[in-house]
């Protein structure tokens, strides 16, 4: 990740809102919320929701889809964790290996394949 990307994606989770519907994502896992769903467990306008998520899923943080009626968001993972990534890239005085324990822990088996029976 660059520096622009970060800081559009740190500008995207700046604000009390946007950064209440990417919390209440994070454990919804791959699976996301319906839109709806998230307005009300905020208790946001649906028109306000949506702008926060446009500017979430611009700044590649979440991940929409359409399930008939409904769209879906979900956190864009592969984002979230450049962004971790970037924020802890020269951690440890140039030893990375050392941070590496901390970014496995944060959002934990959601880019992992699933285990196999």
């Amino acid at each position: 990740m660059d520096e622009l990307s970060a800081i559009k994606a740190l500008a995207g989770l700046a604000q009390a809102s946007r950064l209440q519907a990417f919390r209440r994502l994070v454990p919804a896992g791959p699976g996301g919320m319906a839109a709806g769903d998230i307005a009300r467990a905020l208790g946001v306008p649906h028109n306000t929701l949506s702008a926060h998520l446009a500017i979430l899923a611009n700044a590649g943080l979440i991940a929409s889809r359409r399930e008939g009626r409904s769209v879906i968001y979900a956190v864009d993972y592969a984002g979230t964790r450049d962004l971790l990534a970037f924020l802890m890239e020269d951690c440890c005085r140039g030893e990375p290996a050392v941070c590496a324990p901390a970014l496995d822990c944060v959002l934990p088996d959601c880019c992992a394949p699933a285990p196999r029976p």
